[in-house]
């Protein structure tokens, strides 16, 4: 276990505590929830640095940290949907879930075919994964009851990240195309 590692598996040991958080009923839980919920993201951008800069790379947090990244946002998008059933939360929330499924299975099947590196993350993905988390943050603070301006920033920003996450995939399957269409031979 090396510190890159660390920072990735507290990233999937905080997504139940930050659950735990936001369904308790104790002044200032959705504050608290969103809190925890930062705190799991930056351990993102930690895990990444700490591997680089200390040359940590290894097979398993190679594996570990794309998990956690989704683990940590579709939990959050399914288990906020209670909160926030409007179509501009919720399509959003299940297209974004259905793209990371797909966009995974893709990125599976490109590595069965040694060519995962034509799927490799772009700079669309890491900026629609980090708009999903600001989205979420913010939406974690507060609920329908709290002020407007904040979950209507979050509906904002989901629905941006939707845009880039389905433009992203697209991208994805372009470029994955040509293996596609020699495995449907």
């Amino acid at each position: 276990m090396n510190l890159a590692n660390f920072f990735t598996c507290l990233r999937v040991m905080l997504i139940p505590v930050f659950m735990l958080v936001y369904y308790s009923d104790f002044r200032g839980h959705h504050l608290t929830a969103s809190a925890i919920f930062i705190v799991a993201c930056i351990t993102d951008w930690l895990d990444g640095h700490t591997a680089r800069r200390l040359k940590q790379t290894s097979r398993f947090g190679a594996f570990l940290d794309p998990v956690a990244d989704k683990l940590l946002v579709a939990i959050s998008l399914v288990m906020l949907a209670a909160s926030y059933p409007s179509p501009w939360y919720v399509i959003p929330a299940a297209l974004i879930v259905a793209r990371e499924v797909l966009v995974s299975a893709l990125r599976e099947w490109m590595a069965e075919q040694q060519q995962r590196d034509a799927v490799a993350v772009g700079m669309i993905g890491k900026w629609k994964t980090t708009l999903q988390m600001i989205a979420l943050g913010v939406l974690l603070a507060t609920d329908l009851n709290g002020p407007w301006w904040l979950w209507s920033l979050g509906y904002f920003l989901i629905n941006v990240a939707m845009v880039l996450a389905l433009w992203s995939m697209f991208l994805y399957l372009n470029k994955a195309w040509p293996q596609l269409k020699n495995g449907m031979k």
